[in-house]
């Protein structure tokens, strides 16, 4: 049986890991974001922010490690997964950057599809910035968007969450899923 694996994205601070974090309270099996821990790897080697230093690298190793969720995930025999963002955020994020890329980008989003894709919109009244976190709300607003047309692009149909408290996005969520 192929398990349904299902992407919640959304520009920085829209809400989507703390979504993720309440559906594995639920029970449900979520894999996390794994820029974060790229990120505070190459500061502990001295680079405040690999992507803006070294877009392709830290680009190459969210690939990376983007495949090898959707793999673990596929190889899961529970019926559904969630993954904390998709390998197609990795092109929008290069296509806001402005970076050009090798074609492997885009054909691992083809080679590795998702069943149903959810969007969390920028959300102001609880941005927040941090650490790993560096873009202001403008430019999370603009990110979103390369979200949506990337994921369009690929033949998703993203599925916007409503903003509303981490419980009633979540139901949403579910509510949305065929089970």
């Amino acid at each position: 049986m192929q398990n349904k694996k299902i992407v919640i994205t959304g520009g920085p601070g829209t809400g989507k890991s703390s979504v993720i974090k309440h559906l594995e309270r639920e029970g449900y099996i979520c894999y996390h974001e794994v820029s974060r821990e790229i990120t505070a790897a190459a500061q502990k080697q001295g680079i405040s922010q690999l992507f803006l230093e070294k877009p392709i690298l830290f680009s190459e190793k969210l690939l990376e490690a983007r495949v090898k969720q959707h793999i673990e995930a596929s190889l899961n025999e529970v019926s559904t997964v969630f993954l904390d963002r998709g390998i197609p955020d990795v092109v929008a994020y290069m296509e806001y950057f402005g970076t050009t890329y090798p074609q492997k980008f885009q054909q691992a989003c083809e080679d590795h599809s998702y069943y149903r894709v959810f969007l969390l919109p920028p959300w102001e009244d609880i941005y927040q910035t941090d650490n790993e976190r560096y873009e202001s709300f403008e430019q999370a607003l603009l990110i979103h968007d390369h979200l949506k047309k990337t994921y369009l692009s690929y033949g998703y149909e993203p599925i916007e969450v409503p903003k509303n408290t981490i419980e009633n996005r979540s139901d949403f969520i579910l509510n949305n899923i065929p089970m």
